[in-house]
C-alpha cells in the first residue's frame, strides 16, 4: 500500500484499496489521538490534518493503525530529488487514477489526490512531507502558496481526507503559522511522548515501582519502551543501550545528527543538562557561548520537545530566568550514562561493569525528576479543589541565613495555590531509605518561611503532602496520626492506581 521507491511491486495492495495493516493488533494505546482522527474521518470537515512529532514517537504506527480497514493510500517521502520522488508517487497512484498522472510539482500531486476523491471518501497520508519542499524560505513559500491555491480550487468538491505528516517539529508547526500560506488550512495534531500512565501497556510485566523506574530510563517514546520494557533493568540496559551492537547504542546521536546542524554544540548543552537543571548563565559559562547563542540552541531543542524551561509556580512564560531541564528521560539517561563512556565501551569496558559502577549508584537521582513530575500530577488530581495551580518553587533562603552563610537557596518540590494562597506543599523523595521526621522542621523552619518571604500567602489550614518511594519511619507515622493536614502517600499503591487505564 505504501510507495517510496521507483519501481512498482505488484505484490503490494493497490493504492485506494482497503488498507490492511498486519500489525494492527499489536498497536498499543494512543486512544485519544485515534479518537480525534476517527471523528475527523467520519465528519464533514475537509481540512487536511497536520500530524507531527519527534522521530520515534509513533507517528507511522498511529497513521497505519488509523488507515487499517479504510480505503487509503500512504505515500512516504525520502531525502531524494523531488522530481524522482514525484515520479515514484505517479507510478504508485496509476492504478488509483486510471492513468499515470503527470506530477510536475508538489501542487499537482495535491490536485490529483483531491480530484481522485471526488466520488468517494479516500484517506491519503503523505509521510515526511517536509522532504517534498525545497528547503529554502523562499522556495518553501512558493510551493506552499501553490498548494494553497489548489486547496482553494478543489477542496469543496472532494471527499479526500488528507494527512500530512512529519518529524521536523518546528517546520511542521511553521506550516500553520500566521506567515504561512497554509495558515488556517491545516488541522494540527501533535503526537507527544507517552505520559507515564499511557506507557503502562509497554511495562505490563513490572510492578508499580519498577514501572516508574523503567519509564524514567526509557522515556515516553514507544520505540524505546518496546526495547526496554521487558526483563530486568540491568539486562535490557546492558543489551540494548550499553552494548555497541545494541538497538539504542547510538540512538540519541542519530536523532540529533539527522535533524540538527552543529550537533557538537547541542551535545555539549545536553551533556550539561543530563546532570541536573541549569540556569542560562551557568550553561553559557560552561559551554563558552554567549547568552544569545545558547538561547538559540536551547530554543531549537525546546521546539523538538527535548528540553524545556522550568519556572517557579505562578511564573508567567514571559518571566526571565528559570532553569533549563532535559525533559526527555531517555536522552537524559543516554547523555549521563552512555555518551561519556562510549569510547571506554568500544575499548573493552564491559556493559555490566558500567551498569554496576555508574548507573546503579546514580539511578535514584536519575529517576527523581520523573517521580517529582508524577507527584505534582498526583497532587493536582487529589487536591485539585484546593489547589488550582501546582508546580515547584525555588528561591533565596531567609535573608539572615544567607547573610550568615548558613543557607543560600530553598526548593519545594510541590506547591499548590488556590484563591491566592498556598494551600498545599509537598516533598517527593525517590530514595533508598525511609523518609524520616526531620523533613518536617526543614519545611516549617526554612522552606515555608522562605516561600512567605518571596511574597506567597500561606493558608492557615495548609496541607503537607509527602511522597516517598520507600515509605515513612514510625516517627512520621506518629506525626501524621495527630495532624490531619499531614498526608503520607502510599506511593506503590497510588502509582498502580494512577497507571491503570480507564
Amino acid at each position: 500500500m505504501e510507495r517510496s521507491v521507483s519501481s512498482h511491486d505488484p505484490a503490494l495492495p493497490i493504492a485506494g484499496d482497503i488498507y490492511d495493516w498486519p500489525l494492527a493488533d499489536a498497536f498499543l494505546d494512543r486512544r485519544a489521538e485515534l479518537a480525534v482522527l476517527e471523528s475527523w474521518w467520519s465528519g464533514d470537515d475537509r481540512t487536511p490534518m497536520n500530524l507531527y512529532g519527534r522521530r520515534r514517537v509513533g507517528k507511522s504506527w498511529l497513521f497505519r493503525r488509523f488507515a487499517h480497514g479504510k480505503p487509503a493510500a500512504i505515500l512516504v517521502a525520502h531525502r531524494v530529488h523531488t522530481g524522482a520522488q514525484l515520479d515514484a508517487f505517479a507510478q504508485y497512484l496509476e492504478p488509483l487514477v486510471g492513468v499515470r498522472p503527470a506530477l510536475p510539482d508538489v501542487a499537482s500531486l495535491f490536485r490529483v489526490l483531491l480530484r481522485t476523491a471526488r466520488d468517494r471518501r479516500l484517506l491519503v497520508v503523505i509521510d515526511e512531507f517536509p522532504w517534498l519542499l525545497p528547503g529554502t524560505e523562499s522556495g518553501n513559500e512558493q510551493v506552499l502558496s501553490e498548494i494553497q491555491a489548489v486547496l482553494e480550487e478543489e477542496t469543496d468538491r472532494s471527499q479526500l481526507k488528507l494527512v500530512v505528516c512529519g518529524s521536523l517539529v518546528g517546520q511542521m508547526e511553521s506550516l500553520q503559522g500566521v506567515r504561512s500560506p497554509l495558515h488556517g488550512r491545516l488541522r494540527p495534531l501533535q503526537l507527544r511522548p507517552l505520559a507515564y500512565p499511557e506507557a503502562r501497556p509497554f511495562l505490563a510485566d513490572l510492578d508499580a515501582i519498577e514501572r516508574l523506574e523503567r519509564y524514567a530510563v526509557a522515556g515516553g517514546m514507544p520505540r524505546y519502551l518496546a526495547e526496554l520494557g521487558r526483563g530486568t533493568l540491568r539486562d535490557v540496559v546492558c543489551r540494548h543501550v550499553l552494548d555497541r551492537n545494541g538497538a539504542l547504542w547510538n540512538e540519541a546521536r542519530t536523532v540529533l545528527e539527522q535533524e540538527l546542524r552543529e550537533p557538537k554544540v547541542y551535545f555539549a548543552l545536553l551533556s550539561q543538562l543530563a546532570n541536573g537543571d541549569k540556569e542560562l548563565g551557568e550553561i553559557t559559562s560552561r559551554a563558552r557561548l554567549t547568552a544569545s547563542q545558547a538561547s538559540k540552541y536551547l530554543s531549537v531543542l525546546e521546539e523538538m520537545r527535548i528540553v524545556r524551561r522550568r519556572l517557579p509556580v505562578l511564573s508567567t512564560r514571559e518571566a526571565r530566568g528559570g532553569q533549563w531541564h532535559l525533559d526527555d528521560a531517555f536522552f537524559r539517561f543516554w547523555f549521563r550514562f552512555v555518551f561519556p563512556y562510549q569510547d571506554d565501551l568500544e575499548n573493552g569496558l564491559h556493559p555490566a561493569d558500567l551498569f554496576r559502577g555508574e548507573v546503579r549508584p546514580a539511578l535514584a537521582d536519575h529517576v527523581a525528576p520523573v517521580f517529582e513530575d508524577w507527584a505534582r500530577d498526583f497532587v493536582r488530581k487529589r487536591f485539585g479543589s484546593r489547589a488550582s495551580s501546582v508546580g515547584a518553587w525555588w528561591g533565596p533562603s531567609l535573608h539572615h541565613l544567607r547573610r550568615a552563610g548558613e543557607r543560600t537557596t530553598e526548593e519545594i518540590d510541590i506547591v499548590g495555590v488556590g484563591r491566592g494562597s498556598v494551600t498545599v506543599v509537598g516533598e517527593a523523595k525517590w530514595q533508598e531509605r525511609m523518609l524520616d521526621v526531620s523533613i518536617l522542621p526543614r519545611l516549617r523552619e526554612y522552606k515555608l518561611p522562605a516561600l512567605a518571604q518571596a511574597g506567597f500567602k500561606l493558608a492557615k489550614d495548609l496541607d503537607i503532602v509527602l511522597l516517598a518511594r520507600r515509605g515513612y519511619t514510625a516517627g512520621l507515622h506518629r506525626a501524621a496520626s495527630v495532624d490531619p493536614h499531614l498526608h503520607l502517600i502510599d506511593v506503590a499503591t497510588d502509582l498502580a492506581d494512577e497507571s491503570t487505564p480507564e
